[in-house]
């Protein structure tokens, strides 16, 4: 049960990635966009940083639907998600419920794969992995 709805979870935040970012691609090319958008949010990520940012929800939401590296599709829209939500929180409160279900999808998928991401939460000693541990001198 708990495979179907991260499955499900994943197939839901890969469709809002991909319907934003084209939704998002449609404007960079002069089009009118098919679903709302933020006029804040087009005002505030002009140039570069709309293509970067929609090109990466583009991708990554891809990726989330294929089933192919989620753990790094998922590494990669966090903080995409972390800063719809910010954004639609502090400046404009239109799609504030789209931000919030972005970043409560993204933290339930992260939660689902938890084991592919326990490596880079460990404590590791100075010396590292492939060092051997220094030798102290003896007290005495």
């Amino acid at each position: 049960m708990k495979k179907r709805i991260a499955a499900l979870a994943r197939v839901l935040l890969g469709l809002i990635l991909l319907g934003a970012g084209f939704n998002g691609c449609l404007v960079i090319f002069g089009y009118p966009p098919l679903f709302p958008t933020s006029p804040a949010a087009m005002q505030l990520l002009q140039g570069y940083l709309l293509v970067l940012v929609k090109t990466t929800e583009v991708i990554c939401g891809l990726l989330l639907l294929a089933n192919r590296w989620v753990p790094l599709a998922l590494t990669v829209t966090a903080p995409v998600a972390v800063n719809i939500l910010a954004f639609h929180l502090f400046v404009d409160h239109d799609l504030l419920l789209l931000g919030c279900l972005v970043a409560g999808l993204t933290i339930y998928l992260f939660g689902s794969y938890r084991e592919h991401f326990l490596g880079l939460l460990a404590f590791s000693s100075p010396e590292g992995p492939d060092r051997k541990p220094r030798s102290r001198p003896a007290s005495g």
